[in-house]
């Protein structure tokens, strides 16, 4: 039985209890023995960590300790995989960049704030993620982030749709959902779910979600039948003369 965890916490706003259990719900449909907890000491030991099958932090704007940070790092990096969506994963730690080079991305603005129309492009992919699913329109926040390069985007929503300094630029097609390795452990991230109602009444973003998070939840078993260790990424100790 694969094993998630669930952290849930920082700006209330977000619904994060909410957003939890219906995570927690999806991946029990799929068999997942999973554990919520507000409880950001979850994170303090890595041997635990690096027994899961998946991670998903939902802590918007909050603070956590370099060490838990050191650990989610290194327990993805030897193959757990890593979900989130919206606040809770990539606005959830302002002061941390570790965190943000490894989940991919930072929140920065979302121009128009909730309520804003817009729609959500499908991007032509061979992941399974997005397979056989297409544009739908979402009334909710549309987040604009710094994104890392390396990511591989699945979906996107164009720049500008509510009025701000932004403008002046020409149009841009900011990503909206991606995925990203970090180590031999699979990321995904979607900058969909400020209420949990989105998931509602967008069941597309829904299905992105659940999607994402058993495409994650698959790198440590593949990490494990391919007997790879981070160890290959890490750089050698520079010897001193």
């Amino acid at each position: 039985m694969k094993k998630a965890l669930i952290v849930h916490g920082g700006w209330q706003g977000h619904e994060p209890k909410l957003v939890s259990a219906r995570l927690a719900k999806i991946l029990e449909g799929h068999g997942f023995d999973v554990t919520v907890t507000e409880d950001k000491t979850a994170f303090a030991e890595y041997e635990k960590l690096k027994d899961l099958d998946l991670i998903i932090p939902l802590i918007t704007m909050d603070e956590m300790e370099n060490d838990y940070v050191k650990n989610i790092s290194l327990a993805v990096a030897d193959g757990v995989g890593m979900a989130g969506s919206h606040g809770g994963m990539c606005d959830a730690l302002r002061q941390s960049v570790d965190w943000q080079f490894m989940t991919g991305g930072q929140w920065v603005a979302h121009p128009g704030n909730d309520g804003t129309d817009y729609m959500v492009n499908i991007m032509h992919s061979s992941s399974p993620i997005v397979a056989e699913l297409a544009d739908f329109p979402v009334c909710s926040e549309q987040y604009y982030l710094h994104v890392d390069p390396a990511v591989e985007v699945l979906a996107t929503t164009r720049f500008p749709v509510a009025m701000g300094y932004h403008m002046s630029n020409k149009p841009v097609d900011m990503p909206v959902a991606w995925t990203k390795f970090w180590g031999h452990g699979r990321i995904f991230y979607t900058a969909l779910g400020h209420l949990d109602s989105v998931f509602d009444n967008s069941p597309t973003a829904q299905v992105l979600i659940e999607r994402g998070m058993l495409w994650a939840a698959e790198s440590r078993e593949r990490a494990t039948r391919l007997n790879l260790s981070r160890a290959v990424f890490e750089p050698e100790e520079k010897k001193e003369d």
